[in-house]
């Protein structure tokens, strides 16, 4: 049973998730606070985290970016209030897999987990050991490990999803939207900005200092390609 941690300090909200947690089959579990939620992380060792932004003591951005600092890449699906792209943006550049905003749907939201989840068993199961390649960066699918030379770079889920699909199809050029639909999914409801977050931490942590187009090419006006 998958195991899912809620920061939420709205305690009707907190409940309405833990009740449909459980009917749909997962172990549910909550903090009310960040300084709370941070605990039940590192105790618990949750499967995915489903984080509010607004929270006392620490807020979801600054929760999720110590986790991140400290290499825990938890599955992370922030939630909040707030409509502005920009802070959906903030979410994405601190780490987190995906977010939602309030007022959600108990459907879409128990989606979103199972999306969620289900790319992440993807890549972190596998009956063998499976390395793609381009130059001197190296991926293994099973191990959910990524090199460039000897150099181990640490990625988020999501950020490994997408290297993934562009070094596995190296040569074509993807869209924005093309990529939201075959690696976010088909009922990932995010503006096309997400991608450029995505790709922009891409390229800082496989650069190291270099260039940060070495992997991953911009084409003007049409999108993303891995040489």
């Amino acid at each position: 049973m998958k195991k899912i941690l809620i920061i939420e300090d709205e305690p009707n909200i907190r409940e309405l998730i833990l009740y449909n947690l459980k009917t749909n089959g997962y172990d549910g579990i909550a903090a009310e606070d960040g300084v709370m939620g941070i605990t039940m992380v590192q105790r618990e060792r949750p499967d995915l985290i489903l984080l509010d932004i607004m929270l006392p003591g620490k807020t979801g951005y600054e929760i999720c970016k110590e986790l991140r600092e400290e290499g825990d890449n938890t599955p992370i699906i922030m939630i909040t209030a707030k409509t502005d792209e920009l802070d959906k943006v903030t979410g994405l550049e601190y780490g987190a897999d995906d977010y939602i905003s309030k007022p959600f749907g108990i459907r879409e939201l128990m989606a979103r987990i199972k999306a969620v989840l289900r790319r992440y068993e993807v890549t972190s199961s596998s009956g063998h050991d499976t390395i793609i390649s381009v130059g001197d960066l190296s991926m293994n699918v099973e191990c959910h490990e990524v090199k460039v030379g000897d150099r181990i770079v640490d990625l988020t889920l999501r950020e490994f999803e997408l290297l993934k699909y562009l070094v596995e199809n190296r040569g074509h050029v993807f869209t924005r939207d093309q990529l939201l639909n075959n690696v976010w999914g088909i009922d990932y409801a995010g503006e096309t900005r997400t991608v450029d977050v995505h790709i922009r931490h891409l390229r800082q942590k496989l650069s190291d200092g270099d260039n940060e187009e070495k992997y991953i090419e911009t084409i003007r006006g049409k999108g993303y390609k891995v040489r």
